[in-house]
């Protein structure tokens, strides 16, 4: 059983140095789009955050989703077991006096849960009442020459 988990987590380090090094012959190539710095930190942390949270043993069924009607998006939506999971990514290049993860405020978590209610709107009635919901932040630390800091909060907004 151990050895299975080990082919798991090679087989995930590998997809994530490909991606990783596709992103790098992208940027030499010049065929990289050109995004501002909080953009092009944010969209790290969350390829970063993915595998992360792969390794955690969530299975991402969603990245980046958007409701037509609504202004926003999901960064990422996972199963954890029988839960589903809407998942806020915070990343940040230094470790600030303000944690990553104090950026959800008020404003940012009603934004999610309407999000998160019109992403459930695309499952059966019947379905969808018997799923647990939650939502999780995950804080993501790009630290210059360090691999990724990662700190996860399960249930970090209610649901209401």
């Amino acid at each position: 059983m151990a050895a299975a988990g080990t082919l798991g987590t090679l087989w995930l380090n590998t997809q994530r140095w490909g991606l990783l090094r596709l992103g790098a012959a992208a940027d030499r190539l010049g065929r990289a789009p050109k995004l501002a710095n909080h953009l092009a930190t944010g969209l790290r942390g969350e390829f970063e955050a993915l595998f992360y949270l792969r390794r955690q043993g969530y299975v991402v069924v969603a990245r980046r989703w958007r409701s037509p009607e609504l202004k926003g998006d999901l960064d990422l939506v996972a199963w954890e077991g029988e839960t589903l999971c809407f998942i806020e990514v915070k990343a940040r290049t230094a470790h600030d006096n303000i944690a990553a993860e104090v950026a959800v405020d008020r404003e940012k978590a009603d934004n999610l849960r309407e999000m998160a209610r019109a992403y459930l709107r695309r499952i059966a009635r019947e379905e969808r009442e018997r799923i647990p919901v939650r939502f999780d932040v995950v804080s993501v630390y790009l630290l210059q020459g360090a691999a990724p800091e990662f700190t996860l909060f399960r249930d970090a907004l209610g649901w209401r």
